[in-house]
């Protein structure tokens, strides 16, 4: 505000008497200055000197004080006016610029005005020069409060309240002047408060209770600066110090209101005092909940809402029913706070941010169990008025809370938001383009509250959840992909809930929108789950065409498969995945992991033995093909492989022998010795014997299959096995050359031989089967009863040998005989079998005596035994056998030959329990005979 210049008449005269006199140099100085704020235009920038030279020639002008007259005074006030009009002017111009840095110059210059009058002091004919100083340091300080240059501020201040400090405020009567007083004490006690002198501050508004003057313009200053420094108590400080000091300025101001009121003499004061005493009561409210006095909050609810608060009008402030929700709640009253949050449905008053805030708070509080009631508030606020996006968002995201799913309250709270954002008129709130961020945010929402309750395995809340985010998902192109992804992860729900018609419908939807190797892959996994096998495995081949196809999806179907016990599409899915290996393609994992993980399955399923056979055959036929080190790896991982696949061809081969499945049984044993023959010999040589044992498996195998089948092995078949067995006596032979006993199992040597025997007699190799027996009979492994089986055997065979047979025996015999416990029933059976041998085989007079020195042979063994110990059928038979070979030298006149046959038997037949009888005959012809001998 310009100030008007002085221009009385007594001030003019003295004015035109002074203008002849020479003006001191200083004063022209500061003129001159003075003369430049006020040619400054409004588009020209306040030269920064400017303040500082006005200050520094103020300086000077000070240290001539006290100045000589009443003229020199005058003249410092009119240049003081002069520059604070300069300054209002350059303000002015200043505000259409806003320049922060003008705005600090400008206020310099203000001060330098001030300073200039307090300078000058009292000029006689000037009215209230001291007011007049006092307002000049007020509204420079008031400008430096606004600049937030709170120290200018301050000394301004307190050199106006020094000023109008001498003079008595008894009396004054001007109206303005007492508001200056006031307004001092007010700027002063603002400032204070900035700087954080608390104290200071409330001690100046309480000085200011005396420059009242019974004025209700000035009850209501001070009243309204009681409560903003309680408003500003209360939003700055959260502990109790903080709230006591501004429940007590907020009690202040209460009280200077109702004082106020005692003072009002227009309806408008009145209104107006009242209005300000229900504001302050609703922020005392405030204050009393942030303290937790809910008691008290509800008391001044009450006098508000009953009209006790100076004023016949019910107090419907927007306020109140959130402080009283929020005080009901405090106390535990849930009843009552749900009452006055239903309430507020009806008030069109209550912004939006203010329901949606009582909505939170409640909620908090009252948590799972208030859920429906903040559901039925927020659609009944539809119900009455516009509700934007943002404020159901934060409902929703409220009422779900940070639950991570799982327990009952979460599904509560989720059904309740499901019901919720699946309303009609909650959905049209996210339609069109203004709320896609809105939409976005309560798409997530609900997606992430699914995924909660999902890994929590609550499938179908999780369901439920997935379909209502669905509803914000627009109907577009840009957005097919999202759709398609939440019809999946539907599909993995009723998977879940074994509700797979419907998983296979959401996943049918999802491969219209966006058809890719995730969608294939779950239609996989329900064709398992639904058992249809033939449709799981064509679902393979559909997942090897889609475009974004993984070779590890292949292995993902295997594993599926496995665990569903669905065996043929598990197969079919590896197998698959072997194919990309044989047509060369690049694969995560190595070709023998497959087959082994093939044969391992079909290993658990008893009758596919056949294909684990295939896959056996497969594999054994790429190790050749590419190298075992290529195929099997290198180093202990190779070798271990290796001896995966013999091993597990061996085990395949022993059930199939057990089962009597002597043809797989076969090819298993022979595929074992190759697995075998690829593995490096170890020093105990066990991986040769391995081979040696497979082989003769494996041609044991081939025999039995003969007689199990009762046809001929062939041509090609009886050389394969010759082959084989061959192979495996130079392992054997390699090993004896060592210098090393053989450490295979004694049994397995028998069986050799004796296959060995057979295979080489249908190749007309007697000699070899001579060999091959003669060398088990030297081995450590060979005992009389592996060498009865083998004269049992190589008598009775239709390619029998009476060598081999006679050999075999003969051996048995003499172990036999050399035991410390002979088998006697055994020797019997032995001589009877040599005996039937060489009658069947004799030729010429050698044979004749060979025999008879077997039937000796037995007499002699029967010499000393005790009745029954040789079995008596068989010393029977020997004796009948032996008196009747006489009858045909008899009959050929070779009495000397039909001499010794009957001499023989009767000896063996004296040996013979039960045979007295023809005993006593023998004796008597064999007595005959030797007296005819003689006369013949």
């Amino acid at each position: 505000m310009r100030i008007a210049e002085i221009t009385t008449p007594d001030l003019r005269l003295h004015h035109r008497e002074t203008e002849s006199r020479t003006q001191h140099p200083l004063l022209s100085e500061i003129e001159l200055l003075i003369q430049q704020s006020e040619a400054i235009s409004k588009n020209q920038p306040l030269p920064q000197s400017l303040p500082i030279s006005l200050r520094q020639s103020l300086t000077r002008l000070s240290q001539l004080a006290p100045f000589p007259d009443n003229s020199f005074n005058l003249t410092i006030w009119k240049l003081s006016f002069r520059l604070w009009n300069a300054c209002v002017d350059l303000s002015n111009a200043a505000s259409l610029q806003s320049s922060s840095t003008s705005a600090e110059s400008i206020a310099n210059l203000r001060h330098v005005a001030a300073d200039m009058l307090f300078l000058a002091k009292d000029v006689n004919g000037v009215p209230y020069p001291t007011i007049k100083s006092s307002i000049l340091y007020y509204r420079t300080g008031l400008v430096w409060h606004s600049l937030k240059k709170f120290d200018l501020a301050s000394d301004c201040f307190e050199r106006a309240t020094e000023i109008v400090s001498k003079i008595d405020i008894a009396k004054i009567s001007d109206a303005g002047e007492k508001k200056l007083f006031l307004d001092l004490n007010l700027a002063r006690s603002q400032t204070a408060w900035e700087i954080s002198d608390r104290n200071l501050a409330v001690t100046l508004l309480n000085r200011a209770k005396n420059l009242l003057f019974g004025s209700p313009e000035h009850y209501k200053l001070l009243s309204n600066q009681f409560l903003a420094f309680g408003k500003s108590s209360l939003a700055r400080d959260d502990d109790d110090c903080g709230l006591n000091d501004a429940l007590r300025l907020m009690n202040e101001a209460l009280d200077l209101c109702e004082k106020g009121l005692g003072t009002a003499k227009t309806r408008e004061d009145t209104m107006e005092f009242t209005s300000m005493r229900i504001k302050t009561l609703r922020f005392i409210s405030a204050v009393h909940l942030q303290k937790g006095e809910f008691e008290s909050v509800i008391k001044c609810v009450k006098v508000l809402r009953n009209g006790g608060n100076g004023s016949d009008v019910a107090d419907q402030h927007a306020s109140l029913p959130v402080l009283a929700m929020k005080a009901w709640l405090g106390l535990g009253r849930h009843s009552e706070a749900e009452k006055e949050l239903r309430g507020m449905v009806g008030n069109k008053d209550i912004p939006e941010a203010v329901w949606v805030s009582a909505v939170e708070a409640y909620f908090e509080v009252v948590g799972t169990a208030g859920a429906e009631t903040a559901k039925g508030v927020f659609l009944g606020l539809l119900g009455r008025c516009h509700v934007s996006a943002k404020a159901a968002l934060r409902v929703a995201h409220r009422v779900l809370g940070e639950s991570r799913g799982g327990d009952n309250g979460s599904r509560i709270r989720a059904n309740v938001v499901a019901q919720l954002v699946s309303d009609e008129r909650v959905v049209a709130l996210f339609a069109g383009e203004a709320v896609t961020k809105e939409r976005k945010a309560i798409h997530s929402v609900l997606w992430n509250s699914a995924s909660d309750h999902f890994r929590a395995k609550d499938y179908e809340t999780s369901a439920e959840m997935y379909e209502k985010s669905m509803l914000y998902i627009p109907h577009d192109i840009e957005n097919r992909v999202f759709r398609a992804k939440g019809f999946r992860v539907l599909c993995l729900c009723y998977l879940g809930l074994s509700q797979l018609d419907r998983a296979l419908e959401y996943i049918e939807e999802a491969e219209k929108l966006e058809p890719n190797i995730a969608c294939s892959f779950l239609k996989f996994k329900i064709y398992l789950q639904q058992k249809d096998h033939s449709c799981a495995i064509g679902q393979i081949n559909a997942m090897t065409s889609c475009l974004d196809f993984s070779s590890d999806y292949l292995s993902l179907s295997a594993h599926e498969a496995i665990s569903c016990q669905a065996l043929p599409v598990a197969i079919a899915s590896l197998s698959k995945f072997l194919s990309f290996h044989i047509s060369g393609k690049t694969m995560p994992t190595t070709e023998v992991v497959v087959f082994r993980t093939l044969v391992t399955i079909l290993t658990q399923d008893i009758g596919s033995e056949t294909q684990a056979l295939e896959f056996m055959l497969q594999a054994q036929s790429r190790s050749a093909k590419i190298g075992a080190e290529c195929f099997f790896g290198s180093g202990e991982t190779g070798k271990r492989e290796q001896n995966w696949f013999a091993v597990n061809c061996w085990n395949l081969g022993s059930r199939c022998g057990s089962a009597k499945k002597y043809e797989l049984c076969g090819e298993f044993m022979r595929l074992a010795s190759e697995f075998y023959g690829c593995l490096n010999t170890d020093e105990s040589g066990e991986n040769k014997m391995m081979i040696c044992r497979s082989i003769i498996l494996s041609v044991t195998a081939m025999i039995a299959l003969e007689k199990q089948n009762k046809s001929a092995l062939t041509e090609t078949e009886v050389k394969l096995a010759g082959e084989l067995l061959v192979r495996a006596g130079k392992i054997m032979s390699s090993s004896l050359s060592d210098g090393k006993d053989c450490i295979m199992e004694p049994e397995f040597i028998f069986m050799y031989t004796l296959v060995a025997y057979d295979i080489h007699g249908r190749l007309d190799n007697s000699a070899f089967q001579l060999l091959v027996v003669k060398t088990f009979a030297g081995s450590k492994s060979c005992n009389y009863n592996y060498l009865l089986q083998l004269g049992i055997f190589a008598s009775q065979s239709p390619r029998s040998n009476p060598d081999v047979s006679t050999f075999a025996f003969n051996e048995c015999l003499s172990a036999l005989i050399a035991s410390a416990s002979p088998d006697y029933p055994t020797i019997a059976l032995i001589i009877r079998k040599l005996i039937s041998i060489s009658s069947v085989h004799k030729g010429d007079t050698e044979d004749e005596e060979a025999i008879q020195k077997m039937y000796k042979q037995a007499y002699r063994i029967m010499v000393g035994l005790k009745e029954g110990e040789y079995p008596t059928e068989e010393g029977k038979w020997l004796a009948m056998t032996a008196w009747n070979r006489a009858a045909l030298p008899v009959r050929l006149g070779q009495f000397e030959t039909a001499k010794k046959w009957l001499s023989i038997g009767l000896e063996i037949a004296e040996k013979v329990t039960g045979m007295d009888t023809y005993e006593a005959c023998m004796q008597d012809y064999l007595a005959g005979f030797q007296t005819k001998v003689p006369t013949a």
